[in-house]
């Protein structure tokens, strides 16, 4: 190999390898992400729930006072 080939060589393992790094980066964003998003809504999901039944709960009360 002469030097040009060696240093293009080398330069295209250097590309190689930030781009490894590059395309890690975004994994480990993409995952945390995933994780924030996935308990996000699941607090959501909670606070949902408690809202249904609470209007449930005032559904039945009212439903109560109606046939009284």
């Amino acid at each position: 190999m002469s030097k040009t080939n060696i240093q293009k060589d080398w330069e295209q393992r250097e590309f190689v390898e930030d781009m490894s790094i590059n395309i890690q980066k975004i994994i480990d964003f993409l995952n945390k992400f995933d994780l924030a998003t996935k308990n996000k809504l699941a607090e959501l999901n909670e606070k949902l729930t408690t809202l249904d039944r609470q209007v449930d709960y005032l559904e039945a009360s009212f439903k109560t006072v109606q046939s009284e």
